[in-house]
């Protein structure tokens, strides 16, 4: 009979032993994988999951853009040269390492382009921004945005950003913060110099046209020193 017991006492705290652990077992959490995927779900709300840009204007396409263009944006975001509290906060205290690992994983994201969007614009103004995209305007020293962005304006390695795929609101509101000093790049500020000598209508123009524009069919960048720039930009090396 002492052996009965004592067996049924240990049967029951070997069942509640098992129980207790599958309640510890349950309770906890389920953790997601650490990759780096993962982690940049973070930026996924405002730029999508592979960085292919939403349909709100001001959240621009980030995939497949030269990484040391995303570095320098994301090193400005967090110093401070461009403000966008959400995006200051977040990066407040990420170190360059982690910087530049995030922005070589969004380089390496090739999301299908958005449709292009044709603005409600006159046609000439929309001549007027092909030009300038295209030629330029030399009575202005305006250089055209293909000189240093590339024939199929996806940018050129190491720091020069693609331009296709993004919002005209977007690309208008970074050309107007350019040349009023609210958006700062490492001297000489090539951008603030271009952005200066264009007018509103010039602006309008530029980024109706650019966001009128298909993506490439080929999206990779210009090679790194294939193009000779018309300007000294000091977010780009020499």
């Amino acid at each position: 009979m002492l052996k009965r017991t004592i067996g049924a006492v240990v049967l029951t705290a070997l069942v509640g032993t098992a129980a207790s652990a599958q309640d510890a077992q349950a309770a906890q959490p389920e953790r997601a994988p650490d990759t780096l995927q993962s982690r940049v779900l973070a930026c996924a709300a405002c730029h999508g999951a592979q960085g292919q840009g939403t349909d709100n204007d001001y959240f621009p396409r980030l995939a497949g853009k030269p990484a040391g263009y995303l570095y320098n944006q994301l090193v400005a975001f967090r110093d401070g040269r461009r403000q966008y509290p959400p995006m200051n906060y977040l990066l407040a205290y990420l170190p360059d390492a982690y910087l530049h690992r995030i922005a070589a994983y969004f380089a390496s994201q090739h999301p299908p382009y958005p449709p292009a969007v044709t603005a409600a614009i006159p046609a000439s103004l929309l001549a007027r921004g092909e030009q300038i995209v295209k030629s330029g305007d030399p009575s202005k020293q305006i250089p055209a945005c293909a000189a240093c962005h590339g024939a199929a304006l996806t940018g050129m390695e190491p720091a020069i950003p693609g331009l296709l795929g993004l919002h005209a609101e977007y690309i208008s509101a970074q050309l107007g913060a350019w040349r009023y000093g609210t958006r700062k790049s490492y001297a000489p500020d090539c951008m603030h110099e271009v952005a200066s000598r264009l007018t509103n209508d010039d602006i309008t123009a530029v980024a109706a046209w650019l966001a009128a524009s298909p993506g490439p069919a080929n999206p990779a960048f210009a090679p790194a020193g294939s193009l000779k720039m018309p300007l000294r930009c000091g977010s780009e090396p020499q």
